[in-house]
Formats: structure tokens, C-alpha cells, sequence
């Protein structure tokens, strides 16, 4: 919880926002057809502690949380060989991300996934079934938009005839949020056949914090209590039509 939100203002959040849980994702046990698991941005630079300007500067239980249920949920769909694409933000020196401070810069290795915390993800890197974009933008499905005009994340859906997607990742209310609106609206045209169901995490997703107290001495920056913005963007993402479970259990095999 973010030092500047107490639990009892979280919960007057919480009541004056609601948003009913779908409940909990269940997988089979072997055969995983019409799924894919999408991660955004389980990087260096999002997640590790002290690894750049926009990681955590000390420990943080919700992101420790995300990073772990992320490489639970990647080590399952790859010991069943099933779909996952793989989000990684990366940003070139001379072409800075407005109005954020210089992060995941090629080279750095903030934009790498990340090898150790909780959890490690650079295993990844090896298996078949990962697809991974290095994308250079908030919003994933935009940055999947090839010069030709394609784009590599409905390809990945149309390939394996995804039918629900779902989502990991950092920030819940940035790089998550906006990418499953985008999903969401590219379906709603037609444009990501046959996707049908987004559906987002919440254990498996995090954001920064950034208190108040902090936030009012740095120039320009705005506060950021990580929970209350946590359900913002659950909450956002919600009304846009995804999905938001707070469980993903697989059917034990017979």
C-alpha cells in the first residue's frame, strides 16, 4: 500500500468505484486450445529494485506478487507447449517517451527481462512457444503495427485461433490498461479474429508507487498511490469490456 493511502481511503475508493470480480480463470488440465497468455513489460526497468528510473526503489510486495504469478502461469503454458507473447518496453537513446524520464534505453539491460527477485524470467528468451515484442510505446497492440501495415499481435492471435487472452503485467493502469483497450476495440472491428475474451489478473498485475508527499517535491511529477491507481485500472479496464479475475487455477487431469 502506498505510504500516502491509508486502507480506510482505499476502501472509500473501492465503494465508490466498485467493480464485481469475475471470479477465477480455469484452465484444462493438457489442452489449452483457443488460450494465450500475454505479459507486459515483466522487465528490469519496471521491476527490479534500483534498475533504473521508473523501478521500484526498494522491495514492493505487489510487484514481487505479478513477477512471481507471471512466471508461475509462463512455466505452466510452456510445459504445455501453449501460446504466450511477451510484451518488453524498449526505448531507443535519441527517441525518449514523453513525459516519462529515460527508461528500458537498448543496452542498458532494463529492457530485458527480469533474471532474478522472485522470480526469474529469461528463460523465456529459449522457448518455441514465446513469442516476444519489443515494443516502443505505452500500448502494445499499437507498437505490434508493422510498416506494412500488419500487426505481429493479431497475427499471434489469428495463427493460433486464440479465442481469450490473458493478461500479466505492469503498469495495471498504463501499459496493461492500454493495451487491453486497444485489444478490446481492435476486436470489437474485427480486426483480431477470433478474439474473443480479454481477461487481466489482478494478483498477476501491479503499478508503481508514488506518494504524495514525494510527488509534491519532484517537478512535475503526480502522485501515484500504487493501490488506489491498482484498482483504477482494474476498474478502467472493467468498464472497457475486459475480464478481471482475481484467480487462475487449472482442472487437475484425470
Amino acid at each position: 500500500m502506498g505510504s500516502d493511502a491509508s486502507a480506510a481511503e482505499v476502501d472509500l475508493l473501492r465503494s465508490q468505484i466498485p467493480f464485481q470480480s469475475d471470479g477465477e480463470l480455469v484452465l484444462p488440465p493438457l489442452d489449452g486450445a483457443g488460450v494465450g497468455l500475454v505479459l507486459v513489460d515483466v522487465s528490469n526497468g519496471f521491476c527490479t529494485v534500483g534498475a533504473g528510473n521508473l523501478a521500484p526503489a526498494a522491495p514492493n510486495k505487489q510487484i514481487e506478487k505479478m513477477v512471481g504469478e507471471a512466471a508461475r502461469l509462463a512455466r505452466q503454458f510452456c510445459d504445455r507447449s501453449w501460446p504466450i507473447f511477451a510484451f518488453l518496453d524498449c526505448h531507443f537513446p535519441d527517441k525518449p517517451e514523453d513525459p516519462f524520464p529515460p527508461h528500458c534505453i537498448i543496452g542498458s539491460g532494463e529492457e530485458n527481462f527480469v533474471p532474478v527477485q522472485c522470480a526469474a524470467l529469461e528463460w523465456l528468451e529459449n522457448e518455441p512457444n514465446v513469442v516476444i515484442k519489443r515494443k516502443h510505446c505505452i500500448d502494445g497492440y499499437i507498437s505490434s503495427i508493422e510498416k506494412d501495415g500488419s500487426n505481429t499481435f493479431a497475427d499471434w492471435v489469428g495463427k493460433h485461433q486464440i479465442k481469450t487472452i490473458l493478461v500479466l503485467g505492469i503498469c495495471t493502469d498504463m501499459c496493461v490498461l492500454d493495451f487491453a483497450s486497444s485489444a478490446l476495440a481492435a476486436r470489437n472491428i474485427g480486426r483480431v479474429p477470433p478474439l474473443q475474451d480479454v481477461v487481466i489478473y489482478s494478483e498477476g498485475c501491479a503499478t508503481y508507487d508514488l506518494p504524495v508527499e514525494i510527488a509534491m517535491n519532484v517537478k512535475g511529477a503526480l502522485a501515484h498511490p500504487q493501490d488506489l491507481m491498482h484498482h483504477v485500472g482494474l476498474c478502467m479496464a472493467k468498464g472497457r469490456g475486459a475480464k478481471v479475475v482475481d484467480r487462475v487455477v487449472f482442472e487437475p487431469s484425470e
